[in-house]
C-alpha cells in the first residue's frame, strides 16, 4: 500500500518562504518521477513542478519559475518543494504525486497522490 503524507505547509506573508515535504512509503521510491500540483477553491488541480527519479531533470510550470524549487532525497523516500517569493495566488492545497505514466504535466499520469496540505499567502 503506497502512502503519500504531506507536511510544511501554513500561513505565510507575500514575499515569504515555506518548505513542503512529501514522504513516501510502501514501495520503492527511487525510479520513479515525482510531483508537486496544486488546487485553489473553485479551480481544476494543476502541475507546479517535477523531478525525475535520478534527479537529472526538474521541470516547472511558468508561474513557479524562479520562485520554487522541488527535490528529492530517494534514501529518505522523501521529494521537498521549497517556495520562496510566495504570492497571494499561491493559495492553494498543494498535493504530491507519484508516477504512473504519461506527460509530467498531466495529473492522469500519476498513479498515487497525497492527502494535501493547505498552503496560505496573505497578510
Amino acid at each position: 500500500q503506497v502512502q503519500l503524507v504531506e507536511s510544511g505547509g501554513g500561513l505565510a506573508q507575500p514575499g515569504g518562504s515555506l518548505r513542503l515535504s512529501c514522504a513516501a512509503s510502501g514501495r520503492t521510491f527511487s525510479g520513479y518521477r515525482m510531483a508537486w500540483f496544486r488546487q485553489a477553491p473553485g479551480k481544476e488541480r494543476e502541475f507546479v513542478a517535477a523531478i525525475t527519479w535520478n534527479r537529472e531533470s526538474t521541470y516547472y510550470a511558468d508561474f513557479v519559475k524562479g520562485r520554487f524549487t522541488i527535490s528529492r532525497d530517494n534514501a529518505k523516500n522523501t521529494v521537498y518543494l521549497q517556495m520562496h517569493g510566495l504570492k497571494p495566488e499561491d493559495t492553494a492545497v498543494y498535493y504530491c504525486a507519484l508516477e504512473g505514466s504519461g506527460p509530467y504535466y498531466y495529473k492522469e499520469s500519476y498513479d498515487y497522490w497525497g492527502q494535501g496540505t493547505q498552503v496560505t499567502v496573505s497578510s
